[in-house]
């Protein structure tokens, strides 16, 4: 038996053999029995008197919509006292109040003094009211609620703990949200605490230690510990390195620095560390987080359930790797190792990658073929994405050529004097790139995308962290473990990490503290996830590539169907490749156009027509659904249009600002197009295939944005930096230049340094 306060705890519970809690949190969702235990903090007002009733009611919501779900649901709660306090006190002003007028006078209400309130008084007076408001509360939801007292003194004897065991199935049966609590009424009474202003609320160690026991005893699979900081910290929460430790392992207290108790209960992180790990230990998985923060606490519950990050999670699966956070910090360190490295360092980095792309092609094929293969078994992934998996030869010949590229534009990338001022005699200001910081790159079947990614970083100094599919998991291995064997040359191996632990991408993009920049590569939906779940941390993309080609009277007849067959159909996949064709309405009816439509049949392009050209038609092919569609795959829309004016006018009302191309001998027409297109890349008699990092010569791209801050189209080495300023004076003080000082502004420009030739 090991005893903890006065509440002893049998090793092995009654009729439980040990159990096995959950390894990941994305287990969670399995739980069928769930314990939430409800601290002080998070059940009381600020005040300390009465109940916080919107936290409250957000709670048995969750809970309720937990239960409907077909979980059973129990809450170990505190706050009878805190209830019974702001009752008793109403009273004992109401009863002087009265006496005060009737002997005093109305001149001494106001020098009233409250006496102290007696803890298990406090408890006796809002026991009932504490339980009427939880019945209320779960009645809106069709959940009855039953309320379980219990002292120290009923886990001593083996028949009132069978009893209690019995009581509580009996109830999950029926469907029922058991609400136990310490019956504080009758318990002995605390240690007296000054913190409390007189009044001492009863041991919330002891609900602690209470959900741990009903937990194991019950053979719950969650036990979820509220409270009023985020989770358990390495050392006492608000101290300048103070970090939330995302999963807790046994043996992990050494490393821990417990800090002072909350503000209302007798129970600090120290007891509550004690009882998850006794209910780990008996089988129960544990979750302690902030159930008092008004951004999370109205989902907190529901989230820990569908495997967020939320909180601390105790687990006693250690992984073999560092944990996410672990690789985003070496990302950093490692970025600015390589920042700090010379530059003809960092491309021969880049080389020995492009050199080991071609070495070991015949391993990464293999890989590759075995992610084809288990791809296709399962059968999950569209047309689209099994060729965006495939790698070939000729593909990894194109990395290799593209890697070497940007070896070759990388010299003066970092550390480049963009701007030179001479502020004043002696004082010279300085504007030079530097890297963003750490950026993290999630890509869906994309194993190319890797290499790519990882070269642009390397060039740039920045850290880089990188979240692949599943579906390329052995080809993403292989081709990381061959930069990570490049990056080893000048000993800057950790900088670039390939997250292998089962991460959720929403809990990726909330870690805002340890990432400068997302940049998703993948399907639109992806893009629109990510964007949606980054907290904090700015997104590089496009949710879409909707890219248009138009087709002007003044068009060539041999160049349309060249342009238009490559930008459709050379890689149909691709997010820029042709999805809406627009047509001059003078073109219809036309030998080019039957041309253009010939070609599009041979190439087995299916065709959707726009509500204006299926108008034209008696037979018309399916009327397109929307006219912001991109297909990804050989199909594509036509739609009719009166002028060039009107074709800028589609694209600004459907497109999606990526790659919008015209077709004209025309100059005029062509210069107004180029010049009244709002998207990051726009095009004249040249297929869309062209906005491409490679093509455009820069080596490779981290994907395409289309937003209008920092970088757009293409992004490169120079979409990857950002700028410092350097100031070098001597003894310069802004005193020196006011009204009545020593010292003029200049502002004068200076040269900048030659750029390295080569």
């Amino acid at each position: 038996i090991r005893c903890w306060s006065n509440i002893p705890f049998i090793t092995v519970p009654l009729s439980r053999a040990h159990g096995k809690s959950f390894a990941h949190r994305s287990e969670l969702k399995h739980a069928k029995r769930i314990v939430v235990k409800l601290g002080s903090a998070v059940v009381t007002r600020g005040d300390e008197c009465g109940l916080a009733l919107g936290r409250l009611a957000s709670i048995v919501e969750q809970v309720s919509m937990l239960q409907n779900q077909g979980r059973e649901m129990m809450i170990v709660t505190s706050g009878a006292v805190a209830f019974g306090k702001q009752r008793l006190r109403h009273e004992i002003l109401l009863s002087q109040s009265v006496r005060q007028a009737l002997h005093s006078g109305q001149s001494q209400l106001k020098d009233m003094a409250i006496p102290v309130l007696e803890a298990r008084a406090c408890a006796a007076a809002g026991q009932s009211g504490l339980m009427a408001l939880y019945e209320a509360m779960f009645t809106q939801y069709s959940i009855c609620a039953a309320q379980i007292l219990v002292t120290n003194l009923d886990f001593h004897d083996e028949q009132k703990r069978r009893n209690l065991n019995g009581t509580l199935h009996e109830l999950l049966r029926m469907n029922i949200v058991p609400i136990i609590n310490t019956n504080d009424a009758v318990v002995p009474p605390p240690e007296p605490n000054s913190d409390l202003q007189g009044v001492n609320v009863i041991s919330v160690k002891d609900n602690d230690s209470l959900a741990a026991r009903l937990a194991v005893e019950m053979k719950t699979d969650l036990l979820i510990v509220l409270s009023d900081v985020e989770g358990l910290f390495d050392s006492p929460p608000g101290s300048d390195d103070a970090k939330l430790i995302d999963i807790f392992y046994p043996g992990d207290q050494q490393s821990v620095t417990f800090g002072t108790k909350s503000r209302v209960g007798m129970g600090g992180m120290e007891a509550k560390v004690k009882a998850a790990l006794w209910a780990l230990q008996g089988g129960t998985s544990v979750v302690i987080a902030n159930g008092t923060h008004p951004k999370i606490s109205g989902h907190v519950i529901t989230d820990i359930v569908e495997g967020k990050k939320v909180g601390t999670f105790f687990s006693e699966v250690k992984p073999a790797g560092p944990t996410v956070e672990q690789q985003a910090e070496m990302a950093r360190a490692g970025g600015r190792t390589l920042a700090a490295l010379q530059p003809e360092q960092r491309a021969e980095i880049i080389y020995r990658l492009a050199d080991l792309l071609t070495d070991h092609r015949e391993e990464i094929l293999l890989a590759n073929e075995k992610d084809l293969q288990e791809a296709e078994n399962k059968g999950r992934l569209a047309l689209p994405l099994l060729k965006r998996l495939s790698l070939s030869t000729s593909k990894l010949n194109s990395l290799a050529i593209g890697l070497r590229q940007i070896a070759a534009s990388s010299q003066d990338s970092v550390g480049r004097v963009i701007r030179r001022t001479r502020i004043a005699k002696d004082l010279e200001l300085e504007q030079v790139t530097v890297p963003i910081g750490v950026l993290l790159v999630i890509f869906e079947s994309r194993p190319d995308c890797l290499p790519q990614v990882s070269a642009l970083a390397i060039a740039s100094g920045n850290g880089l962290l990188l979240k692949g599919g599943k579906e390329a998991a052995h080809s993403n291995q292989i081709l990381h473990h061959l930069t990570q064997e490049a990056l080893s040359i000048h000993g800057v191996r950790d900088a670039v990490q390939l997250v292998n632990t089962r991460e959720e991408v929403e809990d990726l993009c909330r870690l805002d503290k340890l990432i400068d920049l997302i940049i998703p590569r993948g399907s639109s939906q992806l893009v629109r996830n990510i964007q949606k779940a980054a907290k904090g941390i700015p997104v590089m993309g496009h949710s879409e590539g909707i890219c248009h080609v138009y087709v002007d009277t003044d068009a060539s007849v041999e160049k349309v169907t060249r342009i238009i067959r490559d930008s459709k159909c050379e890689y149909p996949a691709a997010c820029n490749a042709l999805e809406t064709l627009l047509i001059h309405r003078d073109l219809l009816r036309t030998p080019l156009f039957d041309q253009i439509i010939d070609m599009l049949r041979v190439e087995q392009v299916k065709i959707h027509a726009g509500p204006k050209f299926a108008s034209y038609l008696t037979f018309s092919p399916s009327e397109v659904k929307s006219l912001r569609t991109e297909y990804g795959d050989l199909e594509c829309c036509i739609e009719v249009v009166d002028s060039v004016q009107e074709a800028v006018e589609h694209i600004h009302k459907y497109g999606s600002s990526h790659t919008d191309v015209i077709i004209t001998e025309n100059e005029k027409t062509a210069e107004f197009f180029l010049q009244h297109v709002d998207s990051a890349c726009v095009f004249w008699n040249a297929s869309t295939r062209f906005s491409d990092g490679y093509r455009f010569g820069l080596g490779a791209e981290v994907g395409i944005s289309t937003s209008r801050i920092h970088a757009r189209g293409p992004v490169g080495i120079e979409g990857l930096l950002t700028t410092k300023w350097l100031l070098r004076g001597d003894n310069h003080v802004v005193s020196d230049f006011s009204e009545h000082g020593s010292m003029k502004y200049l502002h004068e420009s200076l040269p900048l340094p030659q750029r390295n030739a080569n």
